[in-house]
This record gives structure tokens, C-alpha cells and sequence, in this order.
């Protein structure tokens, strides 16, 4: 995986999405492009409607279509998402082949880790086939060990304190 640069966010804290999205920043305010793929979140979860004033520069891809979580869906229902998520992943693959970007954030990927949607082996293939130097920013609660051996960077994301 030499042209690839694995951070990964993760932890039951709040904020992963937060810490890849100001990595957005810095690189688009560098003059890289990013591209941002975000998985298992409802389809209506927030307003990243700032982002789209960002393009080129940022490009942000939802391919889930329920307007619930994943995790809150009927098991038919699971099974039209994965579809969904799985033309994620082949856009994913796309962006790593083409060199489209110089910044890939998968943002909660991780949960694909957990449910069996995604291997850390085909995602490691992935990588393998990207034609261009690239980092690859992946979001998440749970890390994989087999990803924990292959990334370069790990920040784990802890709640220490929150008042009510």
C-alpha cells in the first residue's frame, strides 16, 4: 500500500466526523481536492449543504437512501441499503483508481467493518489498486485489528467529561 496513507478516527466519542472534515479544510485550502464518502448515516441525518459551496475543491457522496440509521432498519430494508452502500464502495474504488482526489475520506466505513458489509481485506485491496499517492481518512466507532496493523495514523476518539 505505497500509495496510500491510512488515518483512521474512531472511539465512542463524538466528533470523528468532525476532525476528518477539518482535514477537508486544510487540504482544499492547500489547493487539493477531496472527496468525501459517507456510509451507514440516514439519508436526511445533517445539512452539509456548506460543502457543496466548497466544490471542486470538496466533493461530498451519500449513496444510502432510507431516512433512518442503518441500525434502525427492518431486514429488508438492510438489504436494499447494502446495495446502496455497495455502489459507494464501487465509487470508492473508482476514486482510488483514477487518482481522482488527493484526499478520500470514508466517513463511519468502520461500521461496515462490523456489520460484514466490507472485509479490512477488500478494503485493503482497494488501496492496493490506487493509482496515485493518496490519504484515506475512515471514520468509525469500532477498529478493526486487522486495520489497527495496516493504518499509519490512529486517533482514538474518547468522551473524558460532558456536562448535562
Amino acid at each position: 500500500m505505497e500509495n496510500c496513507r491510512i488515518r483512521v478516527y474512531y472511539g465512542p466519542g463524538t466528533g470523528k466526523t468532525s476532525a476528518a472534515l477539518g482535514n477537508a479544510l486544510l487540504a482544499a485550502g492547500s489547493g487539493k481536492t477531496v472527496v468525501i464518502i459517507q456510509f451507514l448515516k440516514s439519508k436526511e441525518l445533517k445539512d452539509y449543504s456548506v460543502l457543496k459551496r466548497m466544490e471542486p475543491e470538496i466533493k461530498l457522496f451519500r449513496f444510502e437512501k432510507k431516512a433512518q440509521d442503518y441500525c434502525n432498519l427492518t431486514p429488508e430494508a438492510k438489504e436494499a441499503e447494502i446495495r446502496n452502500i455497495k455502489n459507494g464502495l464501487g465509487f470508492a474504488r473508482k476514486v482510488l483508481s483514477t487518482g481522482e482526489c488527493d484526499l478520500l475520506i470514508m466517513d463511519e466505513i468502520l461500521g461496515l467493518f462490523e456489520y460484514g458489509i466490507l472485509t479490512v481485506d477488500e478494503f485493503l485491496e482497494m488501496c492496493q489498486n490506487a493509482s496515485d499517492p493518496i490519504r484515506i481518512i475512515l471514520t468509525g466507532r469500532v477498529l478493526d485489528p486487522q486495520l489497527e496493523e495496516a493504518a499509519d495514523e490512529l486517533y482514538r476518539i474518547d468522551v473524558i467529561k460532558k456536562r448535562k
